[in-house]
């Protein structure tokens, strides 16, 4: 019977987180709508303008003499008993030991398994963290004078940007997608150097990648070399050898 009874509350909870959440995504659209006079914009603006700043200043003042870093991109639901954590904790552990910081999105799953890496092999733990609806708090694997919280992903994104020297992209979801879009095009574009990103997880990604070269490809959407733009492996020491080899060209090392 007690065990029944939790799980009515349970069932009980969820529903009036579903029903909370209908009712807050209804006033967003709801207020996108909304008429407002001169003031109201004015205030409103200004408010946002004055957030957004403050929000690069403590980024760029906490991450510019950090040094070398890479960033590791990648779901937040993977479970610590996953592959797929341990993988990016091991690629954590060997770019320390490879003289890099290592970067996450400073939550769960694949960015606490980063954080955890780095901080085992005494390396810089960093955690670019981001106010959610359903709360994401900073992992407990993040250098403390590291950690930083921001309430909009396009000020994060810039920071992931600007202080990384390669990424590390592992399996995961819409979030990650946008990451590594991010990062293609800015290269693509050569609004940034050419930095290495590497694609861990050769089965997850094949489909996408099957995608870019039979249709982006073929419609003409990308160039065939933009495909040389990422590269793809399967184990930790593959996706590191990538990194290395490629400030090798430049004998460019780490100078923590």
């Amino acid at each position: 019977m007690k065990i029944n009874g939790i799980k009515t509350s349970m069932a009980k909870k969820e529903k009036a987180i579903k029903i909370q959440d209908v009712l807050e995504e209804e006033h967003r659209i709801r207020q996108a709508f909304k008429d407002k006079d001169w003031s109201e914009i004015k205030s409103a603006n200004s408010w946002v303008i004055f957030k957004v700043m403050s929000e690069f200043v403590e980024g760029f003042e906490k991450l510019a003499k950090i040094g070398p870093c890479v960033t590791i991109f990648g779901s937040a639901r993977t479970k610590p008993v996953h592959p797929y954590y341990k993988t990016a904790e091991t690629i954590a552990e060997l770019l320390v030991q490879q003289g890099f910081g290592v970067i996450t999105g400073g939550g769960p799953g694949i960015m606490e398994a980063g954080n955890k890496g780095a901080h085992k092999a005494g390396g810089k733990s960093v955690g670019l963290n981001i106010f959610l609806p359903h709360e994401q708090k900073g992992n407990i694997y993040i250098d403390p004078d590291k950690l930083i919280t921001f309430d909009y992903f396009f000020v994060r994104k810039v920071i992931f940007v600007k202080y990384s020297q390669g990424f590390i992209v592992m399996p995961g979801g819409f979030g990650t997608l946008d990451e590594i879009s991010e990062a293609l095009t800015l290269i693509q574009t050569k609004k940034i150097g050419r930095f290495p990103i590497v694609m861990v997880g050769k089965k997850f990604w094949s489909g996408l990648i099957d995608w870019f070269k039979k249709t982006l490809i073929t419609e003409k959407m990308i160039s065939p070399e933009d495909m040389d733009l990422f590269s793809v492996v399967d184990t930790p020491e593959e996706a590191v050898a990538v990194i290395e080899e490629f400030y090798g060209k430049y004998m460019l090392s780490p100078n923590f």
